[in-house]
């Protein structure tokens, strides 16, 4: 048995539960995926800390042991308790609703988790959509939604959280994690990514964000037609997007996908959102 087998043994004895299908709770138990994250979180040298989903503590155990503040959130009201009785600060809240700008200061801070697959989308477009605050995340994804993250430019896997993550972040992979490195086994396979805040001209970010869901709306439609709508608003023609596309090297008939995030900027741009 794994010595993070055995402490979650521990810690689930202590808190008298079990894994709660409805939280997506999935407790890792692999060392190795475990050192692989940690090691991560050390080279980026924290100097606050946010995890969310501690659970019994997989990761938590070593954040701990970092000697940096660290914050908790945590949505199981006994695992809150739990945390708090160990005297941590937790926040029993969704991670999707919160108000995220209560831990931003001046210091280098480092969001890691082994996220419930649910909400690990939506919170790393949510924290794309700040200038500020998070430097870097060590995060747990399943597999596919990883892929489509990391995912370049006319593959499958490329589409509208492909352009977000890569056009605000740097990333890169950490560990794969199969079923067998968690309790209960999950369906799917995961994998770790790292991010780091990069600088970008983008300044209002979630009207950037809705140009590529525009651009995106209807994948096997061309570019020039889901973008039609936002070209009437800017009061732009279509003549007038066909030849930025020429200056880019494409036809008429590209679709969002060929295009690479740096494309979509330049696209943005074009248009005079900012």
């Amino acid at each position: 048995m794994s010595e993070s087998s055995k402490r979650l043994a521990q810690a689930l004895d202590e808190l008298g539960i079990l894994a709660k299908k409805s939280l997506g709770q999935n407790f890792l138990v692999s060392d190795t995926v475990i050192e692989k994250i940690i090691n991560q979180v050390k080279e980026f040298k924290p100097e606050v800390l946010i995890e969310v989903g501690p659970g019994p503590g997989a990761l938590t155990y070593f954040l701990q042991q970092m000697n940096v503040p660290l914050t908790v959130i945590e949505l199981d009201h006994v695992i809150a308790e739990y945390w708090r009785g160990k005297g941590l600060p937790v926040l029993e809240e969704d991670a999707l609703k919160l108000d995220w700008n209560q831990f931003y200061s001046d210091k280098k801070t480092v969001f890691v988790s082994n996220l419930p697959y649910q909400i690990s989308s939506s919170i790393v477009i949510d924290r794309s959509m700040e200038d500020y605050g998070i430097e870097h995340m060590v995060l747990m994804f399943q597999k596919e939604v990883a892929q489509r993250i990391r995912g370049p430019a006319k593959s499958e896997h490329y589409g509208l959280l492909s352009v977000i993550a890569q056009t605000f972040w740097n990333t890169a992979l950490v560990s794969e994690a199969g079923p067998g490195d968690f309790k209960p086994p999950p369906r799917v396979a995961s994998r770790v990514l790292s991010f780091s805040r990069i600088p970008t001209e983008i300044k209002k970010r979630p009207q950037f964000l809705t140009f590529v869901k525009t651009a995106f709306a209807q994948r096997r439609k061309l570019l020039k037609s889901n973008l039609s709508g936002l070209l009437k608003q800017k009061q732009l023609t279509e003549e007038q997007m066909v030849g930025w596309l020429a200056d880019m090297g494409f036809k008429e008939t590209v679709r969002a996908e060929e295009l690479s995030p740096p494309q979509f900027v330049e696209l943005y741009k074009k248009f005079g959102f900012e």
